[in-house]
């Protein structure tokens, strides 16, 4: 019998948890001159926005488009100062829920995971499977086209009405979800200069939303319940649309990538991408989440590195420098940490 989110669509738009929202969504944004135009009335526009919830008469805003390139060119949009509220309102409460229900080796966007506990997972793994390196072991290593992009507003909304009885609180979501799609379709008619008002596109989640990243972690978690339960694969590793599975048996690997593929294009409408699935040797070297991992050792990806460098030029406060010295610490990577220190001295 499936567990079932027990908070209701009040508790969600309360004053109360729209305040503690704000609070939360307040961190590092201060000076920013949308957050504090809407600091300015506080109250007033939590309230607003409470009664618009209450009667059901609220509407998502539409976003603000721009590139990065993080490691590669990465579309962001970003919602407006209320709506990103509401998104912590949401993700507060879902959170707590939904994280009991993920699986223990999924390590994106939860607390007190990361890329680091990922990597020292899948050392534990290569060393339990190849027996403290007495045995040849094999990566499955494999990587989702357009993760975020591809997921399917339906069969994401059938899995939240699912878990959530309350209606009220799933029609929300709907909105938020629904927001993206509405969003993309006019910015694509808008540049193609079409007047007309075509179909909404009914798949992707913004990068920019915090909603985002819990809801991408819902949608997977059916595949990973998939790898657990029918596949039974006992070391299988998931960061975002990044997973790897380690086997002592090549052939078994390769008999996993079409039921995978399967189960991917079927039940989630997403695709492996082509180029970025292959099986491997841990002693050939393994790129997993940064790193180029070895038997004894990983070093920097050389992508890494150079971003790594890049950004230091670009921004070489005191904070930035640290806190990649401390990522290099994870690694073998004494004499880039010299390297950074010596560019900096000069």
């Amino acid at each position: 019998m499936i567990k079932k989110f027990t908070k209701t669509y009040a508790d969600i738009i309360s004053p109360e948890n729209l305040l503690m929202a704000w609070q939360e969504f307040l961190k590092g944004k201060r000076n920013k001159k949308d957050v504090q135009e809407f600091q300015l009335h506080l109250m007033d526009n939590i309230l607003e926005l409470h009664k618009e919830l209450e009667n059901f008469s609220y509407k998502h805003g539409g976003y603000h488009h721009f590139r990065i390139s993080d490691p590669k060119p990465r579309d962001i949009h970003k919602a407006n100062v209320r709506d990103r509220l509401l998104h912590h309102a949401i993700y507060r409460q879902l959170y707590p829920f939904f994280d009991r229900k993920f699986i223990a080796d999924s390590y994106s966007c939860r607390l007190s995971r990361g890329t680091h506990k990922a990597l020292n997972q899948f050392k534990s793994f290569c060393l339990k499977v190849s027996r403290n390196h007495t045995k040849t072991i094999w990566i499955l290593k494999c990587d989702i086209r357009k993760f975020f992009g591809s997921i399917d507003h339906q069969i994401l909304s059938g899995i939240l009405e699912k878990n959530i009885p309350d209606k009220n609180i799933v029609r929300l979501l709907k909105e938020v979800i629904g927001s993206f799609s509405l969003f993309s379709n006019s910015h694509e008619l808008e540049n193609s200069g079409d007047t007309e008002i075509g179909l909404p596109t009914q798949t992707g989640l913004p990068l920019g939303n915090l909603t985002s990243q819990i809801l991408a972690n819902v949608y997977m978690n059916e595949f990973d319940q998939f790898v657990k339960h029918k596949l039974k694969e006992k070391y299988y590793i998931r960061y975002a649309d990044d997973f790897v599975f380690v086997s002592d048996n090549k052939t078994e690997l390769e008999n996993l990538i079409p039921e995978i593929n399967e189960f991917l294009n079927v039940k989630l409408k997403l695709n492996l991408h082509p180029d970025k699935v292959f099986i491997k040797t841990l002693a050939s070297g393994v790129d997993f989440l940064g790193w180029v991992n070895f038997p004894h050792h990983k070093v920097l990806r050389t992508a890494t590195k150079r971003r790594m460098f890049k950004r230091i030029a670009e921004n070489p406060k005191e904070e930035t420098v640290e806190s990649y010295l401390g990522m290099l610490k994870h690694g073998n990577a004494f004499k880039l940490g010299n390297k950074i220190k010596t560019t900096l001295e000069n």
